[in-house]
């Protein structure tokens, strides 16, 4: 059996806009990203305090903040750009 290889010149076209409608699997898709990214900033905040060496646990916390700017990010333009209810997204906790 022969394997083909896809050249590096076959890429996807890059959406320069986005959809003005997404359909119901690309909504719960982003929600799980929602939640997988906020699920990512607390386990980082829970190993950053765990952490006996600050230098890593600082490292750990700025990997978690990276994670809760990208939250942020994707549920900012979701909100703006979407039409559809995004009450169930999870929401990160007010302590952090």
């Amino acid at each position: 059996m022969q394997q083909q290889t896809v050249s590096s010149n076959q890429q996807q076209p890059v959406m320069m806009k986005p959809p003005s409608e997404i359909t119901t699997k690309d909504y719960a898709y982003l929600k799980d990203q929602l939640s997988w990214l906020l699920l990512a900033m607390k386990k980082c905040a829970h190993y950053a305090n765990e952490c006996s060496d600050p230098q890593i646990g600082q490292a750990i916390n700025q990997v978690g903040q990276a994670h809760l700017r990208h939250y942020n990010l994707l549920l900012a333009h979701f909100q703006t750009n979407s039409t559809m209810n995004i009450a169930t997204a999870p929401q990160p906790a007010q302590n952090h």
